[in-house]
């Protein structure tokens, strides 16, 4: 081999070592682990930007920069969930296609829908004000078929699976839908059944669950208000007075409470009132479903404080049942 071949050679070996090195460079650039030890959760909102996305994934700054020249994309919000050891260009793939991880979304059972909005905020990308924002939307509540006091029961108290930067509305539409779901046909056909439309049986079931948190109870309350609405007796449910005056302090409703005008006292008005008084949780909607038959239209706390009741057919067992709840809460001072 002449001098000038064997100097072409090493150049040739020189520029492939170079080149592999390079390759292998890039290779790291870019297929280095975003994450390790534990997955990475990155949240894609409307104020970020290719590298605060970067920062995020606590991404190298070469890797990211090569495959945003050669891979461009259309940033766009989201939620996306890492394992350790996913590569930088895996996660720059499912960014750029949008290929996100949902949310476990938990509605829960609460009295009023300002609570509800701020319940859910923290898990969406959307704050509260949006959330309760769509929830006073007259015309979006309207075409699902509710009012501003009927909107609470088209929420079922369960966990969801969305998407993190859903819309407010798009999120009503989702639990609309999951109210649509809930009431099957049998569900339906229980409903009529007891005279009750199925937002009946949420109004009904919200109170329910605020008369006791004692499950196990709940049909017979239910059944008890059901014999009060087919005889046209008032429902006289504590827990509505509460709600009209909206003051959630009450520990004792005195008679000057019952005096409250408002549609929702229900010793004043026949009926239900026009809504639910909270989210109404589905062992109190189950309850109303399936209550008990039984000749009861009285019932008074239980002069143990145990949260349940007693029961009556006759208005002097009632008074008596109220006399032992009265003289107790007096012995503890409670007004």
């Amino acid at each position: 081999m002449t001098r000038t071949h064997k100097l072409i050679a090493y150049g040739l070996g020189a520029a492939v070592l170079v080149l592999t090195g390079v390759a292998a460079w890039l290779y790291l650039a870019v297929c280095s682990p975003v994450c390790h030890g534990k997955e990475a959760v990155v949240l894609v909102d409307d104020d970020d930007s290719m590298d605060s996305v970067r920062v995020k994934l606590s991404a190298n700054t070469v890797g990211w920069g090569i495959l945003s020249s050669q891979l461009p994309m259309n940033l766009r919000t989201g939620r996306y969930v890492f394992a350790p050891g996913t590569k930088l260009l895996s996660a720059y793939r499912r960014i750029r296609n949008h290929v996100q991880d949902p949310v476990r979304l938990v509605v829960p059972q609460v009295r009023l829908l300002s609570q509800l909005a701020a319940r859910l905020s923290p898990t969406l990308m959307i704050d509260s004000a949006r959330i309760a924002s769509a929830m006073a939307d007259e015309r979006l509540i309207d075409s699902l078929g509710f009012d501003r006091a009927t909107l609470p029961a088209m929420f079922i108290p369960n966990t969801y699976e969305v998407w993190w930067d859903t819309s407010a509305r798009d999120l009503m539409l989702r639990l609309h839908r999951e109210w649509r779901t809930w009431w099957t046909d049998e569900r339906q056909s229980k409903a009529r059944e007891a005279g009750l439309t199925p937002i009946e049986v949420a109004t009904l079931a919200s109170i329910v669950d605020s008369e006791t948190a004692n499950n196990a109870e709940k049909p017979a309350i239910a059944g008890l208000y059901i014999n009060r609405l087919r005889r046209g007796i008032p429902l006289q449910a504590d827990p509505t007075v509460v709600f009209a005056l909206q003051d959630f302090t009450i520990r004792r409703v005195l008679h000057t409470h019952l005096q409250t005008d408002s549609p929702y006292n229900t010793y004043r008005n026949e009926g239900l009132p026009p809504g639910p008084i909270r989210i109404a949780s589905i062992a109190g909607l189950e309850a109303v479903l399936n209550y008990q038959h039984h000749d009861y239209i009285y019932m008074c706390a239980k002069e143990d404080f145990s949260g349940t009741h007693n029961f009556a057919a006759s208005l002097p067992e009632h008074y008596a049942n109220a006399r032992r709840y009265a003289k107790a809460l007096n012995a503890r001072g409670i007004k």
